[in-house]
């Protein structure tokens, strides 16, 4: 099987898994709940919603009057230093608080000025209405396109997604709405275009405090993106973090049973309708079952990704209708009357925008890593690792089977070349996969070698060419290979690798990871043939392959040895986008260690680093020198250096 097959049918698997068996509407609220959580989780903001939140410091910079409402032109900081740009419209001589729309923009370089029309609609139906800019496109421009164009693949290990700083600008856009005087915070809803109409269903999914949505063009199901690559034309925004696998719909259901529209054109290049409409059914039996099919609906209508009088009326009507609570229809109400303000009057910052505004930088610190721990005795050193070994399994490399013991595998071919025995062996670790690895060396009566394990990379042409890692080791070692995923028969051409990367995130895994489980797998079927000594055995690999190595030693532990060639510094280094390789990404690891935490987990076993010592090197020497022999790091600058040993 091909990798790009291998994803659409975990896609498919995930978008065809059905909901639970709700018996109550108890228990899926309480399903709904435990779930709320853990997508609080996925996004990252969890960390904020469990403190105290910050001022937002509003600051109105101007006022339009439009007669039959004005436009406030302001800005709040969502966390410190995170400016948001908006536009408040607010209706004139409102007698009683009135309901609100938080208007979320899609990705035009207008923003708020292109979409000011749909606000405009919105404030002559008495809907206070607030319009978002977003991070990528607002008055300062920031970053929205990291795996999508700028090979920021460190993102996926962060678990950092721009869809979690809008969702949270989006949260703290609700508590401005929820402050004025002139709002009824219990009648609110969202809407919004494109990324925008993603962003309101990830809204939705995490802040009850929404009683209505209305999703245009934002609407598609995990499958679709993958079969139809329809994700290579998406912004990364369009993702939450998804380290659990779930479909779209088991995401979209943390909506119900709250009044959701679907606003779908059945020309969308990048929302398939025929996705639109799997996702919608399956919603439309869960609202069925919970007794709200009212509350759900949707528009589909012949255009491509965009607005049509149809689907704008309709919006409008959806909120008339379950904010406003009047029996509104589609042919009731007006279209947009098509008058607009020029830039300037709606430009919050005037081209002077607040010297300290951190939107250009939240990608690197939205997702706040954890500070380097205090390792000096040996209590401390398995607390720590145990601790961190707990977040990988659970959050970071969870697709990777508890048992490899169990992965089937068989001897294909033994062979003698002049006095070096070699067998060559292959195994499935999972049943979709066929790998193959090898055992060669010099054999002698006494049985029970040490074992050296290298790991086959994509550019090894030959097998022999994934030997040379291990080159200077003594003649009585075996010599163990292992053809992970993407190397060997199994490998795909490096115009993939962009897809399979950003596929392979959205559906809870890595191509890191799988090679983990891989060589996990691999290194329990040579470690119980019969001419090994299970007891000593050295892992070696260089660059992305050194990566795997490590962490398969911390994971299955008993490694004498490791071997690090040209390891990367940080999970936080980005790819040269010139030439775009496999990538080293773990989803979420950042959240629980980078590279000098996890080296220093693997005491006490010998570190060989052969180039560059990485960022922290020292830190990690600290912590073995603290724990003493018989761990011990030696650094060589290069392999000759290392050979002459």
């Amino acid at each position: 099987m091909s990798m790009k097959d291998y994803l659409n049918k975990q896609a498919r698997a995930a978008s065809a898994r059905a909901f639970p068996d709700f018996r109550t509407p108890e228990s899926f609220e309480n399903w709904r709940k435990d779930r709320q959580r853990k997508f609080h989780e996925m996004l990252g903001i969890d960390v904020y919603l469990a403190q105290e939140r910050t001022p937002l410091h509003i600051s109105i910079t101007g006022s339009v009057d439009c007669g039959t409402h004005r436009i406030d032109k302001l800005h709040f900081q969502s966390l410190p230093g995170l400016y948001v740009t908006a536009n408040l419209y607010v209706p004139n001589d409102l007698k009683e608080p009135a309901p609100a729309v938080l208007y979320l923009c899609g990705h035009h370089a207008g923003q708020k000025v292109h979409y000011q029309t749909h606000a405009r609609r919105f404030a002559q139906e008495r809907f206070v209405t607030l319009v978002l800019d977003t991070i990528q496109l607002g008055e300062v421009r920031g970053v929205h396109h990291g795996t999508y164009s700028q090979g920021r693949f460190d993102w996926v290990s962060a678990g950092y997604t721009p869809a979690a700083a809008e969702v949270w600008n989006a949260i703290r856009g609700l508590d401005v709405l929820c402050g004025l005087d002139e709002v009824d915070p219990d009648r609110l809803g969202v809407t919004g275009h494109s990324g925008g109409g993603s962003i309101s269903w990830w809204l939705t999914c995490a802040d009850d405090r929404i009683k209505a949505m209305a999703s245009s063009s934002g609407t598609g199901d995990l499958a679709s993106h993958l079969y139809d690559r329809t994700l290579d034309y998406h912004c990364d925004c369009n993702f939450p973090n998804n380290p659990d696998d779930w479909s779209s719909a088991e995401s979209y259901a943390l909506a119900a049973p709250r009044p959701v529209l679907i606003v779908a054109p059945d020309r969308d290049r990048v929302f398939r309708i025929q996705s639109v409409r799997h996702v919608y059914e399956k919603l439309k039996e869960l609202y069925r079952k919970l007794g709200y099919e009212d509350k759900l609906d949707l528009c589909a209508f012949r255009a491509q990704h965009m607005y049509t009088p149809e689907s704008r009326k309709r919006i409008l009507s959806w909120f008339l209708t379950h904010l406003a609570g009047k029996d509104a229809t589609p042919e009731s109400v007006e279209d947009v009357d098509g008058i607009t303000l020029k830039e300037v009057q709606l430009l919050v910052y005037n081209g002077k925008p607040p010297a300290q505004n951190r939107v250009t930088t939240v990608q690197e610190w939205f997702i706040p890593s954890p500070p380097l721990p205090d390792i000096r005795t040996a209590s401390q050193f398995e607390a720590v690792k145990a601790t961190i070994l707990a977040g990988l399994r659970q959050e970071c490399l969870n697709t990777i089977p508890a048992k490899p013991s169990e992965a089937p595998w068989s001897i294909e071919q033994e062979y003698w070349a002049g006095t070096s025995f070699a067998r060559k062996f292959s195994f499935s670790p999972e049943a979709e996969w066929r790998l193959m690895g090898e055992l060669r060396g010099l054999l002698n009566e006494n049985g029970n070698h040490p074992l050296a394990v290298c790991i086959r990379q994509s550019r090894h042409r030959k097998e022999e060419d994934a030997y040379d890692v291990l080159n200077g080791l003594k003649e009585d070692w075996l010599r163990g290979r292992i053809d992970v995923r993407g190397t060997g028969d199994s490998a795909w051409g490096a115009e993939l690798n962009w897809h399979i990367r950003r596929a392979a995130a959205l559906t809870g895994r890595t191509v890191t990871e799988m090679r983990i489980g891989d060589m996990l797998c691999g290194l329990d079927i040579l470690r119980r043939m019969p001419e090994v000594d299970s007891h000593r055995v050295l892992l070696a690999g260089q660059g992305e392959s050194a990566i795997v190595a490590m962490l398969v030693a911390l994971l299955v532990g008993g490694i004498e040895t490791l071997v690090l060639e040209d390891i990367p510094s940080s999970f936080r280094h980005t790819d040269d986008h010139a030439q775009l390789g496999e990538g080293f990404e773990i989803i979420n690891i950042l959240r629980h260690a980078d590279i000098p935490q996890l080296a220093a987990l693997l005491w006490p076993a010998k570190i060989v680093v052969i180039g560059k010592k990485w960022d922290r090197f020292e830190w990690t020497e600290q912590v073995y020198a603290s724990l003493g022999q018989p761990g011990q790091i030696l650094h060589y600058g290069n392999r000759e250096e290392y050979m002459r040993d």
